[in-house]
């Protein structure tokens, strides 16, 4: 349940300020966001991450949907568990989705994040889909832990019992 509420509540969250933006903002408005150094940029972005290959939004919507369909069928499979994983995927499948979303209705994708560090311009669904990445990460480490612990448990268990 908690992977289709977070992967839900993401593509909501993600298509709303999207909205936001196209209807507030015309495409180059800048807007700054009091002194963090982070501001509001509305750009329309037709190809993937750093505006590469322009014009290919629908191909990459594809993409995106097999992406999806990869996490479903891992997640189906027991391969996602945890909360740590399966608020990761619920994150990445969101952010896949969101864009995804732009992608096929629009041919492009709606960005507006300017980070202080000037390293290009987000939408909620890339920051989602990197903070899914961390959580799936930090559950795999978890996981592979909790199977060396055990493993180490199981080969010291028959010297005590000596």
């Amino acid at each position: 349940m908690l992977f289709y509420f977070v992967a839900l509540l993401v593509t909501l969250v993600d298509q709303g300020t999207k909205m936001a933006v196209r209807m507030y903002m015309e495409v180059g408005d800048t807007m700054r966001l009091g002194d963090s150094g982070m501001q509001l940029q509305h750009y329309e972005n037709s190809g993937m991450a750093g505006s590469l290959f322009q014009g290919n939004a629908r191909l990459f919507g594809v993409v995106a949907i097999l992406f999806v369909a990869g996490m479903m069928y891992y997640r189906r499979k027991g391969e996602i568990r945890g909360f740590w994983m399966q608020a990761g995927a619920g994150f990445m499948v969101g952010g896949a989705l969101g864009n995804a979303i732009d992608r096929f209705i629009y041919a492009r994708v709606t960005d507006f994040l300017v980070f202080p560090s000037g390293r290009g311009i987000l939408n909620l669904a890339d920051v989602a889909i990197n903070v899914g990445v961390v959580m799936l990460v930090i559950g795999m480490l978890i996981r592979a832990f909790q199977s060396y612990r055990a493993k180490r448990l199981r080969n010291a268990l028959p010297k005590i019992e000596r």
